[in-house]
C-alpha cells in the first residue's frame, strides 16, 4: 500500500526539523558508533529511503530525478559513503541513497 506524502508535508516536517535543530544550537557530527539508517526503518520506509539511487523505482518514486542523492541534498551534512541527516536524526544516510524529503543544495 503506498501512502501518498505531499510537498506541503515534507515542507512542514522540514521546518519543525530545522527548527528543533536550530534551537538545540548543536553541531552535529558523524562518529564511528552513529548506527546506520536502515531502509527497513519505520521513517526510512515512510519516507521511501533507499541506501542507493539504483534501486529507486521512479514508477513508484515519481518525484525521484537522475542526479538526487543524499550526497547532493541539502538535508544532509559531512562528507564520505556515511553521513548526518537533518531528517534521520541520530543515524547515518549513505551518500548514494535517496528519500522522498530531497532538496537540492544550494
Amino acid at each position: 500500500m503506498s501512502q501518498s506524502f505531499s510537498r506541503r508535508d515534507a515542507l512542514k516536517g522540514i521546518a519543525i526539523v530545522v527548527g528543533a535543530a536550530g534551537a538545540a544550537g548543536s553541531v552535529r557530527v558523524a562518529r564511528a558508533d552513529t548506527p546506520h539508517l536502515s531502509p527497513t526503518d519505520p521513517t526510512a520506509q515512510a519516507l521511501g529511503y533507499h541506501e542507493s539511487t539504483k534501486a529507486v523505482d521512479v514508477k513508484e518514486f515519481s518525484s525521484y530525478a537522475a542526479g538526487q542523492a543524499c550526497s547532493t541534498c541539502a538535508q544532509s551534512g559531512g562528507t564520505g559513503p556515511w553521513r548526518t541527516c537533518n531528517i534521520f536524526a541520530g543515524k547515518l544516510v549513505a551518500e548514494n541513497g535517496w528519500c522522498k524529503v530531497w532538496v537540492k543544495k544550494a
